[in-house]
């Protein structure tokens, strides 16, 4: 496929991200104030408590089963390596550019959790949808992808990583914030692993399929509102803070440049090993995992428990502006790469 074609299915999902940040940006504006902070807040406690459960539950509800179980063992163990990757690159960078102790935990936060399930759900179905996608019949690529965005957002293990993170920015109890998602995702295998409650939940002939059809409504809330949130909160970096500017270097550094390259290194180094199966949408997501923005949960963290909201905004804010930059190159470099 030609390199021109795989970079415009690969700008369309970025340039929808943008716009629906540009239209929360505005809404946050003082003179219209629709989405305040209050309403934020209000709406990151929707969003994490109602609309991600249920985004993941029935994603993968519908496509897991024994024999994709099998497949996508590397996937939790992929994004652990991105975690520990992470931390050691934000370790780095707070010893390069002396970051003051109270920031410490902010940049290996920032360096470490990547945005594994917003960005994803948003650019996985662009991209299958796009002419120029790579990954075949679109329903297809769009019900596999979804599956595999859903997985990113929830495995059990990794909530002692987030709330390690979360002590390192000062606060210890951060289990509620991750434990909807993780509910979601058992609930989600149980449905997709048992015959039983599949056969009756899953499918057009289901007898209970208004269930799924009801949940996945609600789930479907989850990409629009985590967006315009995500434009309310960079609105806040443009007011600036006294964060030096070594540090948001360092990160963008550490989060589009080192980690994206480390992450080609380990999935094809999975992948000859046996690993990764040959799946070009598969590889193509475990390398995504790599090049992503910052996890909108610290700006979340930061935000609900008052923990460096100001120099978090500014960090988030040219981290995500610069993203409209990187995902396109990367994402046009890693469908090359796999297809």
């Amino acid at each position: 496929m030609k390199l021109l074609d795989l970079f415009v299915a690969a700008s369309i999902p970025v340039i929808k991200v943008l716009l629906l940040t540009a239209l929360g940006s505005f809404l946050a504006l003082d003179h219209i104030n629709i989405l305040g902070e209050d309403t934020r807040k209000h709406m990151n406690s929707i969003v994490f408590y109602v609309f991600n459960p249920a985004l993941v539950g029935s994603n993968l509800a519908q496509t897991i089963t024994y024999g994709s179980l099998v497949e996508l063992w590397f996937m939790p163990v992929n994004i652990l390596i991105t975690f520990i990757i992470g931390s050691a690159l934000g370790w780095a960078v707070n010893q390069i550019t002396r970051a003051p102790t109270h920031l410490r935990g902010l940049v290996i936060g920032c360096c470490a959790a990547g945005n594994l399930g917003n960005i994803l759900i948003i650019i996985i179905p662009a991209v299958c949808k796009d002419k120029g996608s790579p990954f075949g019949a679109p329903d297809v690529c769009h019900r596999y992808g979804m599956a595999y965005a859903s997985l990113s957002m929830a495995v059990p293990f990794l909530d002692h990583v987030k709330q390690k993170i979360g002590m390192l920015l000062g606060k210890t109890n951060l289990k509620r914030l991750f434990a909807p998602s993780t509910i979601g995702a058992i609930v989600g295998f149980i449905v997709g692993l048992v015959p039983q409650i599949r056969t009756a939940l899953i499918g057009d002939t289901a007898p209970l399929q208004v269930i799924q059809d009801s949940v996945s409504l609600l789930g479907d809330g989850a990409i629009p509102a985590v967006t315009l949130i995500l434009g309310g909160n960079l609105l806040r970096g443009l007011k600036g803070s006294e964060i030096q500017k070594s540090i948001i270097l360092g990160v963008i550094v550490a989060r589009y440049i080192a980690l994206p390259l480390m992450g080609i290194v380990i999935v094809k180094g999975a992948l000859r090993f046996g690993f990764v199966h040959e799946n070009p949408l598969y590889q193509f997501v475990l390398l995504l995992q790599f090049a992503v923005p910052p996890a909108m949960n610290i700006g979340t963290i930061t935000q609900l428990f008052g923990a460096g909201e100001s120099e978090c905004s500014v960090i988030m804010l040219w981290t995500y502006a610069l993203a409209s930059i990187s995902l396109t190159l990367w994402s046009t470099f890693f469908m090359w790469l796999v297809t």
